[in-house]
């Protein structure tokens, strides 16, 4: 009977991430802060809070996503989505540090919109983004290569969402496309359809949200779903053949948002029953079929205003974050407008909700102590290409 040879086989990156032994510099994922956190039962979490923030003045400048908690937007001096946030960043040179209260890929934007003598700082560096992460700058070197194959690379515009990496941005950069927001995501279409010497035949690939681009592309352009395939990166040639890539319009990236992509059909029907007269409102980040039963889509800027503008009396049903809606429940109930979440199942964004009281208190003591933690930087390669899509973005009309 003969030994077995133990086999020569070296684990990929891949494999060690997944078994934890490794980790991966470009991901969204990030690790656990370092620094001992102060206990979440502090009871005087708030007096420090305001404490540091007051020691440091004018040279912090803190930025609360919408859907973060409400004890992290107590801190914020601004509050609003990704893009609006990166911009009002930009608007502070003076700030030498910049507390951005959300993700990585929203740090990211705002260290690549803001001067060299601003830091960019995020309380916790694991709050990512699922949906970033569903795009790797290796995996869209792949694709490229494929369409590169099947012959329409020079077809191809790229527009990613704001919501990716650096590198997707930078991606972006380099092959002439765009960045976009839920807000303008149809004129960066229009713009990107405009690029190619032939209209007819110029197509874009979409990154990395799928349902963005499906919703933009079929809603507010009148494609077709026809018009549509899905590129999956974890297939071989992502899934499609090579006619079926010559003869989409809009390639879309396998990627979804974990917490708008929960929302169903059966969610939309659900609360026409349990609430008569009820108006739903859910972002475009939601399923084709989802946005398709809703009587209103839009950002989540478009969310707030809607319900601004909306009548006493009336009811509503939100397809977005639950802090967000929580937040907006209570602020309108005031005024007799009843809102509640699209969703019976509660759907926190759990990356958003990783910012807490105690991160951002240990951040700004530290901070308070001159020391720097956290802080987010794009490497200047990546920066140049990123800004010049997000520049193409800024110029849109």
């Amino acid at each position: 009977m003969t030994t077995a040879q133990p086999l020569d086989v070296q684990p990929t990156p891949l494999a060690l991430l997944l078994l934890g032994r490794e980790a991966d510099p470009k991901s969204e994922r990030g690790v656990e802060c370092p620094g001992d956190l102060p206990a979440p039962s502090d009871p005087d979490l708030v007096e420090r809070a305001r404490a540091a923030k007051a020691k440091l003045g004018d040279k912090v400048f803190v930025l609360g996503h919408h859907y973060q908690r409400d004890e992290v937007i107590e801190f914020a001096d601004v509050t609003g989505d990704s893009f609006k946030l990166a911009r009002d960043a930009a608007a502070r040179p003076d700030a030498e540090y910049i507390v951005f209260c959300g993700v990585h890929f929203m740090a990211e934007s705002a260290d690549i919109l803001t001067g060299d003598d601003q830091q960019v700082i995020l309380p916790d560096l694991a709050a990512g983004c699922s949906m970033a992460d569903m795009a790797t700058a290796e995996q869209v070197a792949e694709c490229w290569d494929v369409l590169t194959e099947a012959g329409v690379a020079d077809q191809v515009v790229p527009v990613s969402y704001m919501n990716s990496s650096a590198d997707i941005k930078a991606f972006t950069g380099r092959h002439g496309g765009t960045i976009c927001t839920s807000s303008n995501a149809k004129r960066a279409l229009e713009w990107a359809f405009g690029q190619g010497e032939d209209p007819a035949s110029t197509k874009v690939l979409f990154l990395p949200d799928q349902h963005l681009g499906r919703n933009t592309a079929v809603r507010d352009m009148g494609m077709s779903l026809d018009d549509c395939v899905v590129y999956n990166p974890h297939k071989p040639n992502g899934g499609l053949t090579a006619e079926e890539l010559r003869a989409a319009k809009m390639i879309l990236w396998r990627g979804h948002c974990s917490v708008h992509g929960r929302f169903s059909l059966d969610s939309v029907n659900d609360v026409r029953e349990r609430i008569p007269g009820v108006n739903v409102l859910v972002h475009p980040e939601c399923k084709h079929e989802v946005v398709a039963a809703a009587d209103y889509v839009g950002s989540t800027e478009y969310i707030i205003k809607a319900l601004e503008a909306a009548p006493a009396g009336s009811k509503w049903a939100i397809g977005t974050e639950l802090n967000l809606v929580r937040r907006l429940a209570n602020r309108f109930a005031p005024e007799d407008k009843e809102i509640v979440f699209l969703d019976k199942a509660v759907c926190f964004c759990s990356t958003m909700n990783r910012i807490d009281l105690p991160h951002l208190v240990w951040t700004l003591e530290s901070l308070a102590d001159g020391k720097v933690v956290n802080r987010i930087q794009v490497d200047k390669e990546t920066e140049h290409f990123a800004k010049l899509a997000l520049e193409r973005m800024l110029a849109l009309p």
